[in-house]
């Protein structure tokens, strides 16, 4: 544990307040643009999805349209999937994961189920490969009680219509070396406390709801992933970042009380997933493809499993 100056804003052991958050923001440079990544996919998938534009969000003089990609034809009978991606920005392999499912595999759940797709839930981020949106606030700890983030308000809001109808919901998500050499940094300076440290696990693996506990679930995507690339080993404490291995390559607590993201649609599956795109062992294209593997594992299992139920 350390107390020295471990970042260039902010003063030890003191919270951020609005100078110093500026004064992030300020180191936060634009290094792709969100129009050309991501809003010109899924206009593009226009004559197979609705495409839907569920709010904007007006960031220091820069709009950023908020879209999601909704079965066409809708059926209000079937079940509803939801697939989302960049909560935090900067992962960029839940963004092309859920884009990359769009545009392929989809079409083969027609009729099954209603699909609600959410590539990029936090577009400010997106462009800054960064982990928080323009408040220095993190949106994936904002799907609960506290609602301090306008990405997450905005898709609750959207989402509301189908409460009490959703099957499925997969958020995609990935770990960065920066999450060690910039993000935990970051917020033990913005939340002035000292420095814990941090091992980044080496691979794929999940976070469920230990709320609403499927391990069948979890391990049927564990094993279909691990076609495409590794799943994360626990560490010598038998843990994934500080969480026991409840099975290989999945972790489990109440992510509702952390305000995840999956716990936002009470959905009777749900699943975070994480990967490694800076592992030797991988490569970012390998860890899209295994963001598409995961929400199709997912999908599978939760169709066959309400077929037996039926």
């Amino acid at each position: 544990m350390s107390t020295a100056h471990f970042y260039p804003v902010g003063t030890p052991g003191v919270p951020w307040g609005d100078p110093e958050r500026t004064a992030w923001r300020e180191r936060q440079v634009r290094s792709r643009r969100y129009e050309d990544d991501v809003v010109s996919r899924v206009r593009a998938l226009a004559g197979r999805f609705d495409v839907e534009q569920y709010g904007e969000l007006n960031d220091g003089g820069d709009a950023y349209p908020l879209l999601a990609l909704k079965s066409a034809p809708w059926h209000p009978a079937l079940p509803v999937v939801l697939v989302t991606g960049g909560v935090h920005g900067y992962e960029t392999s839940g963004v092309l994961g859920a884009l990359a499912f769009a545009e392929g595999p989809a079409a083969a759940y027609a009729g099954q189920v209603d699909l609600i797709v959410v590539p990029c839930v936090s577009p400010w981020a997106y462009e800054r490969v960064c982990r928080w949106n323009y408040h220095a606030v993190d949106p994936n700890r904002n799907f609960g009680k506290s609602r301090e983030a306008a990405e997450s308000s905005a898709l609750i809001e959207y989402l509301a219509p189908h409460a009490g109808r959703f099957l499925l919901h997969i958020d995609l998500h990935e770990t960065t070396d920066t999450d060690v050499t910039e993000f935990r940094l970051a917020k033990a300076s913005r939340d002035g406390k000292p420095l814990e440290p941090e091992t980044i696990p080496d691979g794929f693996y999940l976070v469920g709801d230990s709320e609403t506990s499927r391990l069948d679930f979890q391990e049927a995507i564990i094993q279909a992933v691990e076609t495409v690339t590794h799943i994360a080993p626990a560490d010598e404490h038998g843990k994934i970042i500080g969480f026991p291995v409840t099975t290989r390559g999945v972790i489990e607590f109440p992510v509702r009380e952390s305000g995840l993201c999956a716990s936002m649609t009470r959905a009777r599956f749900s699943t975070t997933t994480e990967v490694y795109p800076d592992s030797a062992r991988t490569n970012p294209e390998e860890c899209v493809a295994a963001q598409v593997m995961a929400v199709r594992a997912a999908i599978d299992f939760a169709l066959a499993d309400l077929a037996r139920s039926a």
